[in-house]
């Protein structure tokens, strides 16, 4: 029978988020129930919050998350009850064009669960990236659940579900940056800053982080950045041609999504090199370059959604090599917080004051 849990959802525009009872229906066939155990502060979940990703209001948010499968419905052949999974915001078709190519990570038809979750009232909520894992408990289509290793901790675990695959990807997958590459990364956040760990994990002989925060910068050089640059003070463009011999670097990952760190991105790399746009814009946003400056360059313009990542295949990985020492998942979290203290958590990250606030649950 339904459940009754409390969630936080964003009622409206720039509205605060407050937490209400949710009501989270059996699991119909292809779906699964799942106790939410951690789910990260996304500023993904901040767009939805602030009407920059759709209007559909009311969401209900959260969508970087780790839990257990608690019961699924008809069909489900993937996950049982008990295992411990990672929301991913890809569960891929296996029957669109890009699928049947042999390119899942591009999958054009993802799935969702078919059934809304609700308030009391009956108010149908939209999910954030079809998870809403801001909850004890959501409701998501079976292939949304990736499995992993129990033994790591969920708030660790949780961070695959978002922020850190699309940098890391955006790095590895997307960028496809190889051993002795430059790479710089502008946007020094969360998704920024795993942009730089997947450099280095890749063998990058440089990594130049660039940010208008110093405390950013510190951080990203503990990340595995090799050069910083405060682009308030300095000219980003020119900063990065001089750590690179005048050429700019191999692959450059714009981390913020805006027009104007866009193009630096655009001028910072080299003539044949990679651009990589990670960061999301929203819809207002508009890029105006001389296309013959597009030509010119040659390279590749690159966008980066979810970092190319298939779940099945990446987070698993990641999670072997976070046990291994390899990478420090850990070194995202910056706190663990209640389900009401989700608006505070906004407030610190548009500060700049965390790397990522985890939604921990008892």
């Amino acid at each position: 029978m339904p459940q009754q849990v409390r969630g936080v959802i964003a009622p409206g525009k720039d509205e605060p988020v407050r937490v209400e009872t949710i009501v989270i229906p059996d699991p119909g066939p292809g779906e699964a129930v799942v106790k939410i155990q951690a789910c990260g502060v996304c500023h993904t979940d901040l767009h939805y919050k602030q009407g920059g990703i759709n209007d559909e209001f009311p969401f209900l948010l959260g969508h970087e998350a780790a839990g257990v499968v608690e019961s699924v419905g008809e069909g489900v052949t993937d996950v049982t009850p008990g295992d411990f999974v990672v929301l991913n915001w890809r569960a891929v078709c296996g029957q669109c064009r890009a699928c049947l190519r042999g390119r899942p990570q591009y999958c054009f038809d993802t799935h969702n669960a078919r059934q809304r979750m609700t308030l009391l009232d009956g108010t149908e909520l939209s999910p954030a990236l079809g998870i809403g894992a801001f909850a004890e408990k959501t409701l998501v289509a079976s292939g949304q659940c990736t499995k992993v290793d129990p033994a790591v901790a969920p708030e660790v675990a949780g961070l695959l579900g978002c922020g850190v695959m699309a940098g890391i990807g955006a790095a590895i997958n997307t960028g496809q940056v190889g051993r002795g590459d430059s790479v710089a990364v502008i946007g020094c956040g969360g998704v920024g800053d795993a942009a730089i760990v997947g450099a280095r994990l890749a063998g990058a002989s440089k990594i130049i982080a660039v940010d208008i925060d110093d405390r950013k910068l510190d951080t990203a050089k503990s990340m595995g950045a090799t050069h910083t640059v405060n682009s308030l003070t300095t000219d980003a463009v020119e900063a990065v041609r001089g750590l690179t011999d005048g050429n700019g670097a191999d692959v450059v990952i714009e981390a913020v999504g805006r027009p104007e760190t866009y193009k630096q991105a655009f001028y910072a790399r080299d003539l044949a090199g990679t651009v990589v746009l990670v960061g999301v814009p929203t819809p207002e946003m508009t890029l105006e370059l001389p296309l013959l400056d597009v030509f010119g360059r040659g390279g590749a313009l690159k966008s980066s959604w979810y970092g190319d990542c298939l779940p099945s295949r990446d987070f698993p990985m990641l999670i072997d090599l976070h046990q291994q020492g390899r990478i420090d998942l850990a070194a995202f979290v910056t706190e663990t917080i209640g389900l009401g203290d989700v608006e505070q958590a906004f407030a610190r990250m548009h500060e700049g004051d965390v790397l990522r606030s985890v939604v921990t649950f008892a």
